[in-house]
């Protein structure tokens, strides 16, 4: 059990701190919508930041609509909390098991960071898109002196900085208007690619991970059922 706790407890804090590390030298280092490329033809950095989930999900736009988004990421990691201590208590799954949800809850913690804090941290950046507030025709509103209008701001509003993005494109002779566009667009930083990892790693190892809880559970219900009827 012990074992089990030391490897989640390092798997979450190792991806925390490359998660934070990496966000803030590109958010004090980078301008935005730079790009600096890392493997050319590949894989690129490129400074964006995100106002919603991973790759850009959101539930809608407004202040509200982030506030949600915000405290069901809270929520979600609250629970996943609870979950991991519940298994390592129980003593029941493998230490692969616990690695994949280790990954998804220190991804979402990582992303639920700088929704939490960057704003107080860094401010909000005129320059930024994602910090404008827009009208009807999505372009930004400007105030009485000419300046952008810019969004509410604080404690679970900040937006996400995310900053990998593949430059792999598609050979010109694909169909269906896909030649020569990029295989997978998303920006995306190391938060989501841990969460990506270990929603991967369920989907992946699904029959061994679960059909071998379900069998244990039912070993254990089979043992307690003969004692019962033993006594």
């Amino acid at each position: 059990m012990k074992k089990k706790s030391l490897i989640v407890i390092a798997i979450i804090i190792i991806v925390l701190l490359v998660d934070q590390l990496v966000k803030i030298w590109v958010k004090t280092d980078f301008a935005i919508n730079e790009s600096r490329p890392i493997i050319p033809g590949f894989i690129q950095f490129f400074y964006i930041e995100n106002p919603g989930m991973a790759f850009g999900t959101t539930f809608g736009d407004g202040v509200w609509a982030k506030y949600a988004l915000s405290v069901f990421r809270l929520f979600a990691i609250i629970g996943i909390a609870f979950y991991i201590r519940k298994l390592i208590k129980e003593n029941k799954v493998s230490i692969p098991f616990l690695i994949t949800i280790a990954l998804i809850f220190a991804g979402a913690t990582g992303n639920l960071i700088d929704g939490m804090f960057y704003d107080y941290t860094f401010g909000v950046d005129p320059a930024i898109s994602s910090n404008w507030v827009l009208n009807e025709f999505n372009m930004p509103i400007y105030g009485p002196d000419g300046e952008i209008v810019l969004r509410k701001n604080g404690f679970l509003l900040g937006s996400v900085v995310d900053m990998f993005q593949f430059t792999v494109k598609w050979p010109s002779w694909m169909p269906f208007n896909l030649g020569g566009t990029e295989i997978f667009s998303p920006i995306w930083n190391v938060a989501d690619a841990s969460i990506s990892l270990g929603v991967a790693m369920i989907a992946l190892r699904y029959r061994k991970f679960f059909k071998k809880e379900e069998a244990e559970d039912e070993t254990h219900t089979d043992s307690e059922n003969k004692e019962v009827v033993i006594s």
